[in-house]
């Protein structure tokens, strides 16, 4: 049990180091209007601190550091959320003031923000339309060997898919496709549709359409959805201005690790809705053990999911990070709750017309 003087101390220690990223010594403390005891004082509380795990002594200073369980104990006990100035919440809301009509493009926007505003590395799993229905699909020819699918969700979502047109397939055979898959597919959940495409479809397609197993065979592919493909990042190399890493190699492995999108979207596993830190060794990668990760939740609607991580140095500036994600969740949730009413009403009337 801490007492009331080892907290202060704990929290002003952490506090500067996150700020300045140097040691704190107990003289430097001592300065401080919060702490107002002697140098000798503070330092007997840092070697009892020290004692008990919250703080570490490193080799090339007589200050020190707090350690990951410093840290947690920060985080879980001593944490206040910062008030954000004017600029910072106008930069902020400036990309939900542009009323943008494609969610891609505004998840995207949201990571380059939010990564800007924390000078971390941000990475933004979209939101998981899998739950949702097809509602209709197309097929728009761009040449004579390549066609987009258009995919369109009961909640108004668009997922558009490149694919390989084999030679000799003409315009009437992808309208006969087109029309086969309206037929049997309309109404299947994005989680299954992989699985009733291959059930249901290809025998039907191969009864109208010559060399259909080619054409289906391209088409299957495209439609093939991995987590991967929902993740969005901003400020990849943000890291290499943090003062941890300026080691060419810890930065370079830091890079690898989240270009494979296998790794990075494993930071989403098993997240709760709200607010979540992981500190150093509480992540699951031998890469991440330098790091400290916060991630946050968004839902347009109680089927669609998405979340937001940022990706910072244990010394993380954690409770402006948690202010900025607590508030780009709400205005993201929003603005995507917005598209999706919008686009499924423009939807439902198309369908009316038709």
């Amino acid at each position: 049990m801490l007492t009331n003087r080892q907290l202060l101390i704990l929290q002003l220690t952490v506090d500067d180091y996150i700020q300045s990223a140097q040691p704190v010594g107990s003289r430097q403390l001592s300065k401080k209007p919060e702490a107002p005891f002697s140098p000798a004082t503070i330092r007997n509380e840092m070697a009892d601190l020290e004692e008990m795990g919250f703080l570490e002594k490193t080799h090339t200073s007589s200050g020190r550091i707090p350690s990951e369980q410093g840290y947690r104990f920060y985080v879980d006990h001593l944490l206040t959320e910062s008030k954000l100035n004017r600029e910072d919440s106008q930069q902020l809301s400036s990309i939900f003031q542009q009323k943008i009509m494609e969610t891609e493009e505004l998840i995207r926007k949201s990571a380059t923000i939010i990564s800007d505003l924390t000078n971390y590395t941000s990475i933004l799993l979209g939101p998981d339309s899998s739950m949702h229905a097809v509602r209709r699909f197309s097929i728009v020819p761009l040449d004579q060997n390549t066609a987009v699918a258009i995919i369109v969700m009961d909640n108004g979502q668009v997922e558009n898919r490149l694919f390989n047109v084999p030679k000799g397939f003409s315009a009437s055979d992808i309208e006969k496709m087109v029309n086969i898959l309206n037929e049997r597919l309309v109404g299947t959940p994005l989680v299954h549709l992989h699985k009733k495409l291959i059930q249901e479809t290809r025998a039907i397609l191969e009864k109208h359409i010559d060399r259909a197993g080619e054409l289906y065979a391209s088409f299957k592919e495209a439609i093939a959805i991995t987590p991967e493909e929902r993740l969005y990042f901003g400020g990849k190399l943000n890291m290499i201005n943090q003062p941890e890493f300026h080691d060419i190699e810890k930065m370079k492995t830091f890079i690898d690790l989240i270009e494979k999108g296998t790794h990075a979207t494993s930071i989403f596993e098993n997240i709760h809705p709200g607010i979540a830190v992981k500190i150093g060794s509480e992540n699951k990668h031998n890469a991440m053990t330098d790091f400290s990760v916060i991630t946050a939740t968004y839902s347009a609607d109680e089927m669609t999911n998405g979340s937001i991580a940022i990706i910072g140095p244990k010394r993380m500036d954690y409770g402006r990070v948690i202010t900025l994600l607590n508030l780009l969740s709400h205005d993201l949730s929003r603005e995507l709750a917005r598209l999706t009413i919008g686009n499924g009403t423009a939807g439902r009337e198309n369908n009316d017309e038709t």
